[in-house]
């Protein structure tokens, strides 16, 4: 088993994707530190874990709070004697459209996503530093932090902040033989089944099914499972030489995500002034503007929803 005799801490771990990826890193051979808002939730995904032969503790606490982050760290050092991975999972949604989303709904979730990752971070940080026996920092991202999505300003905000500080976080710790790496998912969750496009592919993970062909190549859509393996991968020695990476998975496909670089450069002496954009900018740039969102190609017929019957 890759890991172990490591330890790993996983936020937001009690059921979804942060229990697969818990259940992944316990099956390589980590103890592992569940954690969850609710006791009975953490409490099963423990008991799923030691089930399996697994070693698993859990930290019931809201991710965001400093004492929280300390909370856990201090959970794997009293339960293992040690820790060697964390990886930030956690988080909340709070849907809705720039114009109707409150102050707190968006405060809610970068308190959550973007402050919980950063003081889960920096406190396995300095326990990291301070053992001086490496470390591995795997941060949960989202295709909707690297393309936007509607109505999700607060979560978009959150998850590309993640991967800026992925990026810092690993110049900051490469001294210290800890890698920083952000996972980008593309997988069935609660959010995606609310979702009529990922309907059939929802519908045949349920049924112990595979996902068809369209979903797992075409669209890079999966389980769980399809995750959970790029997550112990990046927590193993076998990924020391990856750091300061976002990395997309699901389905069939694996992506390295590049940094925001420019498509198009040009100069004019003395500056673009006004007239200049107004003359020339569509004809010089208009070529390279960049799209939003994603772009999802038409449902096969096979694969499309039932049409709602009209009331």
């Amino acid at each position: 088993m890759s890991l172990a005799g490591k330890v790993a801490i996983v936020t937001g771990s009690g059921q979804g994707l942060g229990l697969a990826y818990a259940q992944e890193l316990a099956r390589q051979g980590a103890s592992v530190v569940i954690n969850d808002v609710r006791a009975d939730v953490a409490d099963a995904a423990v008991a799923s874990i030691v089930a399996a032969g697994g070693k698993a503790v859990a930290v019931v606490a809201a991710v965001g709070s400093t004492e929280t982050a300390k909370a856990l760290v201090a959970g794997a050092v009293d339960a293992f004697g040690r820790l060697d991975i964390l990886v930030t999972n956690a988080g909340i949604l709070r849907d809705t459209v720039l114009w109707k989303m409150s102050d707190d709904d968006f405060d809610a979730v970068i308190a959550v996503h973007l402050r919980g990752t950063f003081t889960c971070v920096r406190e396995a940080a300095v326990h990291m530093r301070e053992a001086n026996e490496g470390g591995r920092i795997i941060c949960i991202g989202s295709p909707t932090g690297q393309r936007g999505n509607f109505g999700q300003t607060n979560y978009a905000a959150a998850k590309a902040g993640i991967v800026g500080m992925v990026r810092t976080w690993a110049m900051e710790l490469a001294r210290a033989n800890v890698t920083v790496n952000a996972v980008i998912p593309v997988a069935a969750t609660a959010m995606t089944e609310t979702v009529p496009y990922f309907a059939s592919a929802i519908a045949a993970d349920k049924a112990g099914q595979a996902m068809p062909d369209f979903f797992r190549h075409d669209l890079g859509f999966g389980t769980a499972a399809d995750v959970s393996g790029l997550v112990a991968f990046l927590a193993s020695d076998a990924a020391s030489g990856v750091n300061g990476q976002a990395i997309g998975v699901g389905g069939d496909r694996l992506q390295i995500w590049s940094h925001p670089e420019p498509v198009v450069t040009e100069y004019r002496v003395g500056g673009w002034s006004y007239d200049d954009l107004t003359a020339g900018f569509a004809e010089t740039f208009g070529s390279a503007m960049q799209s939003v969102g994603e772009k999802f190609p038409p449902l096969p017929a096979e694969l499309a929803p039932e049409p709602a019957e009209a009331k």
